[in-house]
């Protein structure tokens, strides 16, 4: 069933519209807000200016190894804001337009091995007003150039998860605040010291620029993106659809569990370079002034002997 349809059928049996007050109150912290529109949104901080008509292009810029949470997740979010006031007709009251860009058009293997068919290549690609940028390890110097291009004109440029070195590839971060997943702030504070990194952030809004911590992060970044064209009332009714418990969203500073950096012991010993829980029995190691670390892959183990006091 297309999504259209099933929104459609959902609408038919008043899914979307018979929300319970109860349930709204809880997630707007004990009040009730008006509904989704202009005035709404002038209500919060950092509004965005959505179109009174026409649909708004979010591009998901995808490459090999791209998370699929990181991509999928927002991909959600906007696909399932419905505003009944913007027109009489599914089309009209689906604001988000969302599609797929890549450097060429061949298909992509995301995480897992899941084979995805680029909508567009950069060349071809619809000028986006929000552009999305999960992990991936693909995106290369065209990527990087398509990004600092559209983002001139973009409402918001957000990355999830480590996307946000993908974006701080571009320059585009520089001198400004930024977070990722918790498990790459030492990797992220080291490769870009011009950037601010924001430990315990569940993402951080900088001008047209956001980025998110880890994975489901992202979620709550993009409702927050929705939150900021049309309003609280407009989240709520996204999140009952979704069935979406997180709160996240109202709550930048809510990955306050990761700001603080995990201790190794022998007894729960950490890769150094990552924090990553890791098996002594099988996991790589080192010797570094007579101490043993152990890493979660061969790959942090080869940082790590680089440079092992840029880790310690």
């Amino acid at each position: 069933m297309k999504r259209r349809e099933f929104l459609q059928k959902s609408a038919m049996l008043g899914a979307a519209a018979a929300i319970p007050a109860t349930v709204l109150g809880r997630l707007s912290g004990g009040a009730l807000t008006r509904g989704a529109g202009a005035d709404d949104a002038a209500a919060i901080p950092d509004p965005l200016r959505a179109p009174a008509k026409g649909t708004i292009p979010v591009a998901f810029l995808i490459s090999d190894d791209a998370v699929v949470i990181d991509f999928a997740g927002p991909w959600e979010v906007f696909n399932n804001v419905m505003l009944p006031s913007r027109g009489p007709t599914m089309d009209d009251q689906m604001p988000f337009r969302t599609y797929t860009v890549s450097e060429s058009a061949a298909p992509i293997r995301a995480s897992g091995g899941m084979q995805i068919v680029p909508d567009y290549t950069l060349a071809k690609a619809p000028a986006p007003k929000v552009i999305v940028i999960p992990a991936q390890e693909g995106a290369g110097k065209a990527s990087l150039e398509w990004i600092r291009q559209a983002s001139r004109a973009t409402d918001v440029t957000m990355s999830v998860c480590t996307g946000a070195f993908v974006l701080a590839e571009t320059g585009l971060l520089s001198g400004k605040a930024a977070t990722t997943h918790h498990d790459s702030y030492s990797a992220f504070a080291m490769q870009y010291p011009d950037i601010r990194l924001r430990r315990g952030a569940r993402f951080v809004e900088e001008g047209n620029l956001a980025t998110s911590g880890g994975l489901s992060s992202g979620i709550d970044l993009a409702l927050r993106v929705v939150e900021r064209y049309f309003g609280r009332a407009a989240v709520q009714s996204t999140v009952y659809q979704l069935e979406y418990q997180g709160t996240g969203w109202m709550d930048p500073n809510s990955n306050q569990e990761y700001a603080q950096k995990r201790v190794s012991t022998a007894e729960h010993p950490l890769c150094p370079v990552c924090g990553m829980d890791v098996d002594p029995q099988n996991a790589p190691k080192s010797v570094y002034r007579g101490k043993t670390y152990y890493f979660c892959s061969q790959d942090h183990k080869q940082r790590f002997d680089q440079a092992p006091e840029k880790w310690l």
